[in-house]
């Protein structure tokens, strides 16, 4: 990696270290980034995992390079999930870094960093420290340099998230996962191991590979398996994907009402979060359970504060992410999974009848569109729907009408782009919508054109 200030203000964003690898991050980037965290947190040990794809365990060993040769101990806990580094450092209260891939060929490589307490590290709470040491000279090594000390903790982790749902009384299931070919290869069986359970593994082989949640592919092993349940989980084993016995995907809105059904059993009355761009039924279904919706941005960092702020029992992220009080705030995919095979062998009724009802209103999903000027683009939104819709700003523009309806438009963080959500009472009704939104979006992008 560069030693300039703009290849450090590139791949430090305001979350972690994300670059192309070896462009932008390489090993002799990520010893420095090591290096920097190390002296950023001045602890005795610090905790170090990856997931198994591409460069992820060479990058890995150069950063545990670099804090070992700042004089700390490396704890080093191999490969995993992000969930069982935030165990590690949680459990132990110790700092620690993820080195991760993104999805597809030629994605990027990413460092994320947390705290003692699992309490992520990001702009305003020390990544602007490693981007100032990222753009200056290589630091001294210290006088007498660290030891590593192996961490397995896969089993230690499985029996921590088994402690947080019972089981107990359930009836037999067969269960489909597939694990992506990635981490969840190695955590599912673990975490999921139970006399009425029965795994039925797909893509377990050669974890590392790139792969991704396929619902499609994974409907046709439910069915042909006779399954309960089908999970599908990304390389990462970050987000989770569900399907009914019949095949049919489970929104992410009905995972949320279900889950957090059963944390406020648990905690009644208390407060869960969720993005602004999560379904309506969703929040609809929290109230019913008696918790207390909040709303918040849409991302980690935003749930995950709110969350620590307001003492909320879970959060819930459209995009299949999900959060849990007991689990230092953070998201584990694996635990929300272990949930849903809990309520699904606790009800006697089957997964497409706890879903049912839990996905009422259409949705427009996520529509991406390129702009020249997403910042005009989100204004133009603003005066054409300022009239007719209550507006807030809390993440982009969103705007709520009095139906039920609303939609949001925000602006990408890295591209010429804005995403739009919109959902509405009836199919009818969100087209309409939709197309209303997507042609103030156009319009500003055809006139920002004319302009010049």
């Amino acid at each position: 990696m560069s030693e300039t200030r703009g290849t450090a203000e590139r791949i430090v964003g305001a979350h972690g270290i994300r670059g192309r690898v070896p462009d932008e991050l390489d090993q002799g980037g990520s010893y420095r980034a090591g290096a920097a965290f190390a002296l950023l947190t001045g602890v005795p040990v610090i905790a170090v995992a990856h997931d198994a794809r591409g460069c992820s365990p060479a990058l890995a060993d150069a950063f545990a390079q670099g804090v070992l040769d700042q004089g700390a101990d490396v704890l080093d806990a191999g490969p995993g999930p992000a969930d069982c580094l935030t165990y590690l450092c949680g459990y132990l209260e110790v700092p620690g870094a993820l080195v991760t891939a993104g999805q597809g060929p030629g994605a990027p490589h990413g460092i994320r960093l947390c705290g003692p307490g699992a309490v992520p590290v990001a702009e305003g709470s020390g990544l602007e420290a490693i981007r100032a040491r990222l753009a200056g000279p290589r630091p001294p090594m210290a006088e007498l340099p660290g030891s590593v000390v192996p961490a397995p903790v896969l089993d230690d982790y499985a029996c921590h998230l088994r402690s947080l749902v019972d089981l107990s009384g359930i009836r037999r299931l067969k269960v489909v996962v597939d694990a992506g070919h990635g981490m969840a290869a190695l955590t599912a069986p673990r975490v999921l191991h139970h006399h009425a359970v029965e795994l039925v593994p797909v893509r377990f082989e050669r974890p590392g590979a790139r792969g991704g949640q396929t619902t499609g592919d994974l409907a046709q092993w439910v069915r042909r398996a006779g399954a309960d349940l089908g999970l599908a989980f990304d390389a990462g084993a970050d987000r989770c994907r569900a399907v009914d016995e019949h095949g049919a995907p489970v929104p992410s809105a009905a995972v949320i009402a279900l889950v957090a059904a059963r944390e406020l059993a648990r905690r009644p009355g208390a407060a869960v979060v969720h993005d602004l761009i999560t379904s309506r039924s969703a929040v609809e279904a929290v109230e019913a359970a008696g918790g207390i919706p909040l709303r918040c941005r849409v991302g980690r960092s935003a749930i995950r504060s709110l969350m620590a702020e307001q003492d909320a029992a879970f959060g819930g992220g459209h995009a299949g992410r999900y959060y849990f009080r007991d689990f230092w705030c953070a998201d584990s995919a694996m635990l929300a999974a272990l949930h849903l095979v809990a309520e699904l062998g606790q009800s006697g009724r089957t997964l497409s009848q706890l879903a049912a009802g839990h996905d009422r209103y259409p949705r427009s999903g996520e529509i991406g569109v390129r702009v020249e000027d997403p910042v005009a683009a989100l204004h133009r939104v603003t005066a054409h729907f300022a009239a007719t819709a209550a507006l807030d700003h809390l993440d982009g523009v969103t705007g709520e009408f009095g139906d039920g309806s609303w939609f949001n438009v925000r602006a990408a963080r890295t591209a010429p782009l804005v995403r739009i959500h919109v959902e509405a009472e009836d199919p009818a009704a969100m087209e309409v919508l939709r197309d209303r939104v997507l042609g103030v979006v156009t319009a500003s992008a055809a006139s920002a054109r004319s302009a010049r």
